[in-house]
């Protein structure tokens, strides 16, 4: 890795974070894997160090929260037994706050679906924010008590519920669905504060999920190119938040997330993300 020059660095994050597996990512760059491996590693590091200490003390409007599930090692019905049980083999979730307004991400953690895991995602959130906010989650029954302790009164929180059907004219099968029916309403309730109930809302950040999914190959559906470490998904998380964050220009704002909420002034390359690992 440390032969690698400061382009060709940023020639490998750049395959990495536009959703290509670390294999197609050495065969295009011409890397060795563990030179890959290891520069994804000291990377993702470096970004997780740097989101931490520098997305602080966020103006925020509206903040909206889900979790998008992936797995390591195995799916969990194929989870050897020696390792069940054990955070990094079967299921693994990463939790998102993301700002309605500026679309940045404010905290993001790879957990457990647990309440213990929910907790220490609504404490990280909470300090991170500079005013009060309006949040909203999904129907997950962990948040309620997480976002009561971790904010109190001190903020205006809505929790949204989707509904869905079977697909009319679709068979009744005993198959698995990899997405849900089909989303036939929804339902709106006030748990803390007085949320506005036209802003309660999860579409941005259920749109987020969509990006991770394109963007990070780890989260693609049937595929082998699945996290075999837990470690390993974490970075390739805290860079692809890190260039989601400072590198790229999103669609509808012209500038970075980091830009328009006012974190830094210009948008970052990819050397300068590399750099940051220097």
């Amino acid at each position: 890795m440390n032969r690698l020059s400061q382009e060709e660095r940023a020639k490998v994050l750049s395959c990495l974070v536009e959703g290509n597996s670390i294999r197609a990512t050495c065969r295009m760059t011409g890397a060795a894997k563990g030179t890959v491996v290891r520069l994804l590693e000291s990377v993702g590091k470096a970004c997780a160090e740097y989101h931490d200490k520098h997305v602080r003390n966020v103006a925020a409007g509206r903040v909206q929260c889900d979790e998008i599930w992936s797995f390591c090692y195995a799916k969990e019905a194929n989870v050897p037994e020696q390792f069940r049980g054990r955070f990094g083999f079967g299921d693994v979730y990463t939790w998102t706050a993301l700002c309605a307004d500026s679309k940045l991400i404010i905290s993001y953690a790879v957990d457990r679906r647990s309440e213990e895991a929910a907790h220490t995602f609504a404490y990280d959130l909470k300090t991170r924010l500079a005013n009060r906010v309006q949040l909203t989650t999904d129907g997950h029954k962990t948040y309620l008590t997480a976002i009561a302790r971790a904010f109190g009164k001190d903020v205006d929180y809505a929790m949204l519920q989707k509904i869905y059907r079977r697909p009319k004219g679709e068979p009744r099968t005993e198959e698995r669905r990899y997405s849900p029916g089909q989303c036939c309403g929804i339902k709106k309730a006030r748990k803390i504060g007085d949320p506005i109930p036209d802003a309660v809302s999860t579409s941005y950040v259920e749109r987020q999920n969509l990006t991770m999914r394109m963007c990070m190959r780890r989260f693609t559906r049937l595929t082998n190119g699945f996290s075999k470490k837990v470690q390993n998904l974490a970075h390739a998380v805290a860079l692809h938040f890190m260039y989601y964050n400072f590198g790229r220009v999103h669609q509808t704002l012209r500038v970075t997330p980091a830009m328009e909420a006012g974190l830094t002034d210009h948008v970052w390359t990819l050397e300068e993300i590399a750099a940051l690992s220097a």
